[in-house]
């Protein structure tokens, strides 16, 4: 059976230990060489570049996230075992695992970490298809001819790279869609490479909970449990036209997914929808100076966001969570997309004054959307206000100087609140 070291990358016909370095991390299985459809998914992406950047976390258990008011946006396999999960909300997390050492995320930092990762993945193959930071699909077809490596080889090496030079580990999935990608590379985490090949597909599926299905969340799982589906051999039961009937496009979509069927290509060109930035407050706030602060340095990433990802957009967007977590949303469609940070807080400000309810609130957030390239953003300025045209000028020439002196080189007043 075919089998692959994956510290040396030496090919194999057993899964003992390699021959050739004696590491015991082998993959194997029938059709390692043959499958071509990929998931990788970095383990604990947020604190893996937190411990990396600082070797006394490297044992303890560290969450990314706000203040106890905010929610957690990763936690280490540490925290994981205490029970700590993404988007669990911090207070709760902090109950679980009370010596957890709780960091701001950096998200420019964890964004060019997140580049070098998606620039290896590109010279394997144009065919990847990013979700976000730190996953993406990818299809390797014709890497053999291309590269003289079958895909699992170069995923291997992939993984690799990516501790060796990065400082970072992921997971691989590997199988014959994407569907099975993405379950396959959670198998087996952190470090995990594993395989679901064509011939296992049904077996492997059986006796499986529909939770394995990526994008069933609890309403969607209440109403299927509610129908007597809670495992895939569930749904097998089922007639194509009967799932359609009661759930709709998701009812067609599971029957197949049932069955191990997925005809979705790997997209390169999967577009970003919108941009966005909010914050929980550690203590619910009406009063306007802080939101104006909190406004305009999230206006700043945002804007920061756009321009690294080469776009603008002509819809924004304020929202704010109330104390009784109700919520309050204005957008406003301008003239021509912009990725200025001025421009979006001084939209954003803008649809603020228009909001009789002044809290106090416990959540804010800006989005940018509409979102079309950076070449069409900004190039008639505004024409009410003299004065933009300066401003933009301005803020270009901030941004030239905080890539050379670093983000804090130059800070406005407002950022400071």
């Amino acid at each position: 059976m075919p089998a692959l070291c994956r510290d040396c990358l030496t090919k194999l016909t057993t899964k003992q230990r390699c021959f050739s370095c004696g590491s015991i991390r082998i993959v194997q299985h029938d059709e390692l060489f043959d499958l071509s459809i990929a998931h990788m998914d970095c383990d604990a992406f947020y604190a893996s570049v937190e411990k990396r950047d600082n070797p006394d976390l490297a044992d303890k258990p560290v969450i990314i996230g706000g203040g106890r008011r905010g929610v957690v946006s990763t936690a280490c396999y540490v925290a994981r075992i205490r029970g700590v999960h993404s988007a669990m909300p911090m207070f709760q997390a902090l109950k679980l695992c009370p010596d957890a050492i709780v960091v701001k995320p950096r998200m420019s930092v964890y964004n060019e970490v997140s580049r070098y990762i998606r620039n290896m993945m590109d010279e394997l193959t144009p065919d990847v298809e990013p979700l976000s930071l730190d996953e993406a699909f990818m299809d390797l077809t014709g890497t053999l001819k291309l590269h003289g490596q079958p895909p699992a080889v170069l995923l291997a090496q992939l993984t690799k790279r990516m501790k060796c030079e990065l400082g970072v580990t992921g997971s691989i999935g590997l199988s014959h869609n994407k569907f099975l990608a993405k379950v396959a590379s959670d198998l087996d985490k952190p470090q995990g490479f594993s395989v679901i090949g064509k011939a296992e597909t049904n077996d492997f599926l059986h006796d499986k909970s529909i939770r394995l299905i990526w994008g069933i969340g609890p309403t969607a799982q209440q109403s299927l449990n509610e129908a007597g589906i809670r495992s895939f051999s569930d749904l097998l039961r089922w007639d194509q036209k009967d799932l359609s009937a009661r759930f709709g496009s998701m009812g067609y979509r599971l029957w197949h997914l049932a069955r191990g069927k997925d005809t979705r290509r790997v997209s390169a060109n999967t577009p970003v929808k919108s941009i966005s930035n909010e914050t929980t407050f550690l203590e619910d706030t009406g009063n306007p100076v802080i939101l104006d602060g909190h406004i305009w340095r999230m206006s700043e990433k945002v804007s920061d966001r756009a321009k690294a990802k080469g776009k603008a957009g002509r819809v924004v967007t304020l929202k704010l969570k109330r104390a009784d977590h109700s919520l309050i949303s204005r957008r406003l469609s301008m003239r021509e997309p912009t990725q200025l940070a001025d421009t979006l807080y001084r939209t954003a400000r803008g649809l603020f004054d228009q909001i009789k309810n002044h809290g106090p609130y416990r959540l804010i957030g800006i989005s940018l959307s509409d979102l079309v390239p950076a070449d069409q953003a900004d190039l008639s300025g505004d024409l009410l206000d003299p004065q933009a045209v300066q401003r933009s000028r301005a803020e270009r020439a901030t941004d030239e100087i905080r890539k050379r002196f670093g983000s804090d080189a130059i800070l406005k007043g407002r950022a400071i609140r």
